[in-house]
């Protein structure tokens, strides 16, 4: 009987090794990023870009006061935000994108600490995220309600433990009629506060939030990515202006 009981443990713990393997080889073989994506990691027209220790878009020839750190999507590779972040910068505000150990959120939600702790010059932050990423950058906000001044969710909620309810901070959801994760967004919509900001975007779906490609068991899009991105940043920006002009 121990013998059996040593070959069953032996087993048990080979399966496990397997499994972990396997989840480590699959995380490290994200999604993206496609070529638009990578052609935005080059600096110029008013965009200085960093891509060491994070993934950072300074605007060239101005002092930003606000900035906006953006958690990236699960197994997405955060080079997939890139020409979101880059416009975004462009219109006056420093955007950091840091990558993430495993391309998983839910391995560093206290990586925007970092980031803020670097960048003192900025007065107030903003925390984002798309997805999984989404879902993290609301747990940071959520245990760091003071050192952040609103949330924005692409595609995305908060964890059932981390509610944005009574915090205080303004909040955005963006998300789109044919997003994976919609029955989802609005079956949690009482995580949010009840001044939410909401973008329902028709015709859009979840992987066009970044440019990584298609996304398995995601709806397809009736829209170009192009637009989708399109409605997506202005929307973030508009939001972004009215958080600046409330903190002044």
């Amino acid at each position: 009987m121990k013998r059996i009981l040593k070959i069953l443990a032996f087993s048990l713990a080979g399966l496990f090794l397997l499994a972990v393997i396997g989840f480590v080889i699959w995380a490290e073989t994200p999604l993206g990023p496609m070529p638009e994506a990578l052609d935005a990691l080059q600096s110029g027209n008013g965009v200085l870009v960093e891509t060491d220790p994070w993934l950072t878009f300074s605007p060239q020839g101005k002092a930003p006061q606000t900035g906006l750190i953006f958690y990236p999507g699960g197994r997405v590779d955060p080079r997939s935000y890139a020409p979101a972040m880059r416009q975004i910068a462009a219109a006056g505000y420093l955007t950091v994108i840091p990558p993430m150990p495993l391309n998983m959120a839910f391995t560093a939600p206290g990586r925007a600490a970092d980031v803020m702790a670097a960048h003192p010059e900025i007065q107030r932050w903003l925390i984002a995220g798309h997805s999984l990423g989404g879902a993290m950058a609301a747990h940071f906000a959520y245990q760091h309600p003071h050192d952040v001044a609103a949330v924005v969710l692409w595609a995305s909620y908060p964890p059932d433990a981390s509610p944005l309810t009574d915090l205080g901070l303004p909040v955005l959801s963006i998300y789109g009629s044919k997003d994976m994760r919609r029955q989802g967004i609005e079956a949690r919509k009482d995580l949010l506060p009840p001044d939410t900001q909401w973008v329902f975007i028709e015709c859009a779906n979840h992987a066009q939030m970044g440019w990584y490609g298609p996304q398995p068991g995601d709806g397809e899009a009736c829209i170009s990515r192009e637009d989708q991105q399109s409605q997506v940043v202005e929307a973030t920006l508009e939001f972004l202006r009215t958080i600046e002009q409330m903190k002044r």
